[in-house]
């Protein structure tokens, strides 16, 4: 169905794969599009949405991360390799994985093209605090705490893209 969001798990080649391997908290949210989106599009969209600018007010009041949409069109046309609280930690032409400024989550974008458009992918990773001797992994009180609204804000961060990038189209 196209405009809806759907929860998957991370394509095998995504740039989380490691990270989930390694016992972090991975999910990944896909939304089809009709038409073709770069990947430089799709960061700028994703990282301008009035939505997301609301997180880039929070970043830049709580923990002196500003940043402006002048910067995500920077980072979206690979003129810089940081945007707000993040850097980038790895970039390939169809996708882009940001760490940040504490190394202990990862956001990941990525543009799949399909035979009637494109698919936007959207995840994250959250690296455990510790992993005990038996395998399993601790990611903290306050991940357990918010991931309820951390998958309905990701969901809702994806549309905000998809509809940014409709009204552009």
């Amino acid at each position: 169905m196209r405009g809806r969001v759907f929860t998957a798990e991370p394509p095998e080649r995504s740039q989380v794969q490691a990270y989930r391997q390694r016992g972090a908290y991975t999910d990944a949210y896909y939304l089809d599009l009709t038409f073709r989106v770069t990947l430089n599009d799709y960061i700028e969209a994703f990282y301008t949405t009035p939505l997301f600018k609301c997180e880039r007010l929070v970043l830049a009041l709580l923990v002196a991360k500003p940043s402006t949409d002048s910067q995500a069109r920077a980072l979206a046309c690979r003129e810089s390799l940081r945007f707000a609280a993040w850097t980038v930690e790895a970039r390939e032409p169809d996708q882009i994985l940001m760490c940040d400024f504490l190394s202990k989550t990862r956001s990941w974008l990525s543009c799949q093209a399909l035979p009637s458009g494109t698919r936007l992918w959207f995840g994250s990773v959250v690296v455990p605090e510790r992993i005990s001797p038996d395998g399993k992994a601790w990611l903290g009180f306050g991940f357990h705490a918010l991931l309820g609204f951390h998958k309905i804000y990701s969901k809702a961060l994806l549309s905000a893209a998809g509809q940014r990038l409709r009204s552009r189209a």
